[in-house]
């Protein structure tokens, strides 16, 4: 690099640490609450060639476009909506669901062979099977050899159990209801992986199994939630034989209208015996 260009570099990198600091908007004098924006019609962008265009593609998907910059770094806003967006995500994880809110559901507890959340995420595979006493309680408490065993999991996010299952669960039980399918039991499993479904259709003798679990949070959404239908479920079997329906949350697949089109996959399910790849919907 010669000395001309290195003098044109540093000239400019000076001229953007020269810029005054960006002005706060106005009214209150602080920034808005970074949760509440939706980043779908943010564009900060400033004097940009055809803003209408990108932004309407910008409005297709929740990704961080079109965020600007001041100088060389981001502007203050996308700065702490990432943070908030990262420390939501952590929290989701890390946090359990809270008791209460289970039995408010109507659901009885069981957990897995993880004793703790560190267990949890460190070995999937103690996620994937019920403890001894979740194991007796499931066989107890349970329907046996129900049409459809439904269950509920945090998985890897307690906020989207917490902000989608009322809605959820009863939008599902109640399309079940309405196609006059039998169900099972319903009940909660702590430290849950997507494979226990497994061991609950083998204990449960159901039909079809469901589980509805927080899935792993990212930094769009902390609240997503999917749902994992099997026809027969085995211990062992391949993850080719699992349906799922993901992405229920509020700015995805809205709670209510995913349990109503999960219990018209479960309808297919059991008028096709499959479910997974070997399933034609």
């Amino acid at each position: 690099m010669d000395e001309a260009m290195l003098d044109s570099i540093v000239e400019r990198v000076l001229r953007e640490l020269r810029k005054p600091p960006e002005p706060e908007p106005s009214g209150t004098g602080c920034l808005p609450d970074p949760t509440e924006i939706d980043i779908r019609e943010q564009y900060l962008v400033e004097a940009p060639m055809h803003r209408e265009e990108y932004a309407a593609l910008k409005r297709n998907a929740p990704c961080r476009l079109g965020i600007g910059r001041a100088g060389v770094r981001y502007k203050t806003l996308p700065q702490l909506e990432f943070r908030a967006a990262h420390s939501a995500a952590q929290d989701a994880v890390f946090s359990d669901v809270d008791e209460s809110f289970i039995e408010g559901q109507g659901l009885f507890l069981v957990q897995s062979r993880c004793g703790s959340k560190d267990t949890y995420l460190t070995r999937p595979d103690l996620g994937r099977r019920l403890s001894d006493a979740g194991a007796g309680m499931v066989r107890e408490r349970c329907k046996h050899a129900p049409t459809v065993q439904v269950f509920v999991s945090d998985g890897l996010s307690s906020a989207a159990v917490e902000a989608n299952l009322p809605d959820l669960l009863p939008a599902l039980m109640q399309g079940l209801q309405n196609e006059r399918i039998e169900t099972g039991t319903p009940f909660f499993v702590k430290y849950g992986r997507v494979g226990v479904m497994d061991e609950v259709s083998e204990l449960t003798g159901a039909e079809v199994t469901c589980v509805l679990i927080g899935e792993r949070p990212g930094l769009i959404t902390a609240q997503s939630m999917s749902a994992y239908v099997a026809y027969r479920a085995t211990v062992g079997m391949p993850e080719a034989r699992r349906t799922v329906l993901s992405n229920i949350h509020r700015a995805g697949t809205v709670p209510a209208e995913a349990g109503a089109h999960l219990a018209d996959i479960i309808r297919v399910m059991l008028e096709k015996k499959a479910s997974g790849t070997d399933l034609e919907l």
